[in-house]
C-alpha cells in the first residue's frame, strides 16, 4: 500500500508528480516494461559515474519523463531507495533544462552506494551535458 504526502507536508510541492515518471505497476506492468525496453533499445545510452543514461527523444511539446533502475546488486532496500530517491530530485530540480523532452531511463550502478546528492547529482549532469542533452549554461 502506497501512502500518500499530505499537502502540508514541507516537500508535497517538490516532488516529481507521478504523471511524469516511468514507473513499473501492477495494473500496466506490461505496458510500461515496454516502455523502459524501448527507451533502452531503441534509444541512446552512456554510462558516467554511478550512473547509465538510456534515452529516447519524444515529439516537441511533450514533458520530460523518468524512469529509475536499481538492482539488487547494489545494496538493501534502504540503498535502492536512496539511490531512487537521489536520481529522482536531481532530475526534478534539473528538468527545465533539458534541450529537447525525453523519456530518460537511469540506472544506477554500484557505485551510487554511499554517495551524498552534490556526487549523484554531478554525475547526473556530466552525463546529460556528455549527451547533448542541457541546454548550455
Amino acid at each position: 500500500m502506497r501512502l500518500s504526502m499530505p499537502a502540508s507536508s514541507p516537500d508535497a510541492g517538490r516532488r516529481t508528480p507521478e504523471a511524469r515518471r516511468l514507473r513499473l505497476r501492477r495494473a500496466a506492468r506490461l505496458q510500461q516494461q515496454r516502455d523502459f525496453m524501448r527507451v533502452r533499445q531503441r534509444g541512446q545510452r552512456l554510462a558516467l559515474g554511478c550512473l547509465i543514461a538510456n534515452w529516447h527523444s519524444l515529439p516537441e511539446g511533450a514533458r520530460p519523463r523518468l524512469g529509475v533502475v536499481t538492482s539488487r546488486k547494489i545494496g538493501g532496500a534502504v540503498v535502492r531507495s536512496r539511490a531512487r530517491r537521489l536520481l529522482r530530485e536531481s532530475f526534478r530540480q534539473h528538468q527545465n533544462e533539458f534541450t529537447q523532452p525525453v523519456e530518460l531511463v537511469l540506472v544506477a550502478r554500484n557505485s551510487i552506494a554511499g554517495r551524498n546528492f552534490a556526487e549523484v547529482e554531478k554525475d547526473f549532469l556530466t552525463t546529460l551535458r556528455r549527451a547533448g542533452l542541457l541546454k548550455n549554461d
